[in-house]
């Protein structure tokens, strides 16, 4: 007859559980994965199916009951380790839309908004136009399976531990963060570029002739030309997306390189 002693149940829920909460962490905040036109239910086996897939090369869990507190404590920081993970990523997105809201305001389209069920609020059509395209890049690149090969290694370059994270990689987050601005006004600054040079010639066409109506000229000409500043990008927009991707995935590798924590004292 086959006896299981509850040493080794637990340590089987413990292999188990504690690589998954990373994994479900990763597929709650990532793009692509934690998009909600999916349904959740699709989403949550797609996830079950990967950490099942990835159970023999995660190496050894630590031998800590899954119910104890520490336990507890140990799946909580796998769950903040596959946010962080996914949320570095989709810092990437988050630039292409500030840069999106950036010229839809130049265009004078930030009043066409409407409500996006994936981003859960209104958005601009410049701002979802971009998301779109710079999903189907992540998707071309195989950025997908590059986050769950980064995911697979990051139990090498993180190991599961009860031990608490470093702070530096807390503060290597926020920095992260802040590039977000500068990498939304560098994506729109050309159509930018082209716009303000529209509205300095628009405005001295006004002021040659005052008898033109500025709305009923310079709005279609703004908008036209932001047209065409949108397709000239779209021919080197791609390139740029996809130096973005790597950085991202580069910021990845530092942000577990930081997480990690201080070396024990002998």
């Amino acid at each position: 007859m086959l006896e299981v002693t509850a040493a080794e149940l637990d340590a089987w829920l413990a292999a188990a559980l504690f690589p998954l909460a990373r994994v479900l962490g990763l597929f709650a905040s990532a793009p692509v994965f934690s998009n909600r036109g999916v349904p959740a239910r699709i989403r949550l086996t797609i996830g079950l199916v990967v950490g099942v897939a990835i159970l023999p090369v995660v190496g050894p869990m630590p031998e800590v009951r899954p119910a104890s507190g520490i336990g507890l404590l140990i799946l909580a920081q796998q769950v903040v380790i596959g946010l962080a993970i996914g949320f570095m990523m989709r810092l990437v997105f988050a630039a292409a839309d500030l840069a999106g809201a950036l010229i839809a305001m130049q265009m004078g389209l930030s009043f066409a908004i409407f409500f996006d069920p994936d981003a859960g609020g209104q958005t601009g059509v410049v701002s979802d136009f971009l998301g779109l395209f710079i999903t189907l890049l992540f998707l071309a690149v195989n950025g997908h399976l590059l986050l769950i090969d980064i995911m697979v290694h990051s139990f090498s370059w993180l190991p599961v531990s009860e031990r608490p994270f470093s702070a530096q990689g807390w503060a290597y987050i926020l920095q992260a963060g802040g590039a977000i601005f500068s990498t939304g006004l560098l994506l729109s600054l050309p159509v930018i570029g082209i716009l303000l040079l529209v509205n300095l010639a628009v405005g001295a066409l006004t002021r040659a002739s005052p008898q033109l109506n500025l709305l009923a000229v310079g709005f279609p000409i703004t908008l036209t030309a932001g047209f065409i500043g949108l397709l000239l990008l779209m021919t080197h927009f791609a390139p740029a997306v996809q130096l973005l991707f790597e950085r991202g995935m580069d910021d990845i590798g530092q942000l577990l390189y930081w997480l990690a924590p201080p070396p024990s004292n002998p």
